[in-house]
């Protein structure tokens, strides 16, 4: 399920609404120790932390979004400086606006940072730390807000152009998965109506029921081919009319041996994985001369699902081998590697001096 910007946007929000409340609790936390809060400090250090939200707000916001996504470096970080060093100095003047120098017993208090005062006895926390020490720590403590925000918020942007980057490549292969199917239907309806021609001449019957046959088949290709998966039962009864089909031309000079499960299991695998395995054995293990032969075989181990097609080669053949995969084989090895990973699928070829053999394993 993809999720919107306006969700993403919803969330960020929320988290960061969350984690600055639990900043901003821990002041009061800390007093209730004390049995007796003190409202006045408690005001003057959410006000301390008001300061520092202001600056995670305006770099998350403003900032990253518009300056440092955008490359534009120097004036992100130029900006961000210059802000830094201002709200650090309205930090460290805040004990003298929020009171005058006729109060100066309550400007030191204001000084003392709530976690210096839970962390250290009572005798160190009273003396004020040095200006140029209070407006380090300050300053670091701005750094780190910063940096945690710009952090964060990268990291987002980095996982929507990410998950976006997946989306593309996911519709990429879709659409490479088409133009590879689309490549093997002509290459078969051409060898189809060639044996649907020679049908005609030979035997009437044969030619029309080779006809209802090819719809069937065409409606396969029109319909199911586009899906991203299709059931192994439907699989198997296409390629048992696409070998009842391609019979009817060489019934006597082939032997056709298929070998499928008892049992077919309610799996969804990719449609026409196995019909360019097949073309390719029609196409090559055939000698008009030679007795030839056609064994197709599909068992189901474990999780995997293993396809074994061996052909006879005639003599004829064996002085070309680089020519026996034909577009066939070319088209299988890129559409396993579009479909699955390179651990999740094997295709082995077998191409001995008398014999042919596709192995191939894909996961169910």
């Amino acid at each position: 399920m993809k999720t919107s910007p306006l969700n993403s946007r919803k969330i960020e929000i929320l988290l960061y609404g969350l984690i600055w409340f639990l900043v901003f609790s821990i002041p009061f936390f800390t007093e209730r120790t004390l049995q007796r809060p003190d409202w006045n400090k408690l005001l003057v250090d959410w006000l301390h932390l008001f300061i520092y939200l202001i600056v995670f707000l305006v770099n998350v916001y403003l900032l990253v979004p518009f300056l440092l996504l955008r490359k534009r470096y120097l004036p992100y970080f130029t900006l961000a400086l210059v802000i830094l060093l201002v709200i650090v100095g309205v930090d460290a003047a805040m004990p003298e606006i929020i009171h005058p120098p006729g109060r100066p017993e309550l400007a030191r208090q204001d000084e003392i940072r709530l976690s210096r005062d839970s962390q250290f006895p009572e005798n160190e926390s009273q003396h004020p730390k040095p200006p140029i020490v209070a407006f380090l720590d300050s300053l670091i403590l701005a750094i780190l807000i910063v940096g945690a925000g710009t952090t964060y918020k990268l990291m987002s942007q980095w996982l929507i152009e990410e998950k976006l980057r997946k989306d593309i490549e996911k519709e990429q292969l879709k659409t490479k998965l088409a133009l590879l199917r689309h490549q093997v239907s002509p290459h078969f309806f051409m060898n189809t109506l060639n044996n649907i021609h020679t049908l005609v001449e030979i035997d009437g019957e044969k030619a029309q029921d080779a006809i209802e046959r090819l719809s069937v088949l065409m409606r396969y290709l029109l319909y199911d081919s586009a899906q991203n998966t299709i059931g192994l039962k439907k699989e198997i009864d296409f390629i048992n009319s696409f070998i009842s089909l391609m019979q009817l031309r060489h019934s006597d000079e082939v032997e056709v041996v298929v070998a499928l499960p008892e049992q077919i299991p309610d799996t969804q695998i990719p449609p026409m994985l196995f019909i360019s395995l097949l073309e390719n054995a029609f196409k090559h293990g055939v000698s008009y001369p030679l007795k030839s032969y056609i064994h197709f075989e599909l068992r189901i181990e474990e999780s995997s699902l293993y396809c074994t097609i061996r052909n006879s080669k005639p003599k004829i053949m064996s002085s070309s081998r680089g020519e026996y995969s034909g577009i066939g084989l070319d088209n299988i090895r890129k559409s396993l590697k579009l479909l699955y990973d390179d651990d999740d699928f094997r295709l082995d070829i077998l191409d001995k001096e008398t014999e042919f053999e596709v192995n191939l394993k894909i996961p169910v």
